[in-house]
């Protein structure tokens, strides 16, 4: 079955010679063979503020440059997101574009008398691919995946998103061309999947 799938490609950095660019290609190109309609976005290239204050959040105006995002995100069955591992968490770069997407009326229904409300993102589902410099198992295993896990429970699944899987790509600086090879080949396969 066809599916229409987002790639959004968080990392800051909008030189093409990362790892992250080279599988969010690869995912595109399985996904693009099997027939599923492939749009992408690249944070990078887009110009956003991060917000400052609720208010900001609840009652601020959406950029100009994500309103186009947010129908892409409304369109989509299926969001990819790729960005490198820094700090143990995503880039602010991918939390600001986040914070400003994800908004109340948008990602999910607010009630001030009742609190949160209706997930508006109900029947999508996500991957993260998440690359790094440590061994994948390291991040998942000793330090708990808190990066990834804080992305999945209190945001994707907050808006209704699931299910939301991953990927953990480590020790990317030191991957030799078959380790990468074998990378590239498992992410298009997914792509072909739509998963």
């Amino acid at each position: 079955m066809s599916r229409r799938i987002l790639i959004i490609q968080g990392h800051p950095d909008p030189a093409e010679e990362h790892f992250g660019h080279a599988l969010a290609a690869a995912y595109r190109k399985g996904a693009e063979a099997a027939g599923h309609s492939v749009e992408a976005v690249r944070l990078a290239d887009l110009d956003y503020p991060m917000l400052a204050s609720e208010k900001e959040w609840t009652d601020g105006e959406l950029p100009a440059s994500l309103r186009p995002v947010q129908e892409q995100i409304a369109r989509a069955d299926h969001l990819v997101f790729f960005f490198p591992l820094w700090l143990g968490t995503l880039p602010s770069r991918v939390k600001a574009f986040l914070e400003q997407v994800m908004r109340p009326g948008f990602a999910f229904a607010a009630d001030a008398r009742e609190g949160i409300g209706e997930r508006l993102l109900k029947g999508k589902s996500a991957r993260v691919v998440i690359t790094m410099g440590m061994p994948g198992p390291v991040y998942r295993w000793f330090f708990g995946a808190h990066g990834y896990r804080n992305l999945k429970r209190n945001i994707l699944h907050f808006c209704g998103i699931r299910p939301v899987r991953r990927c953990f790509v480590g020790g990317v600086a030191g991957k030799n061309d078959r380790g990468r090879s074998r990378w590239l080949g498992r992410i298009e396969a997914l792509g072909r999947k739509g998963a």
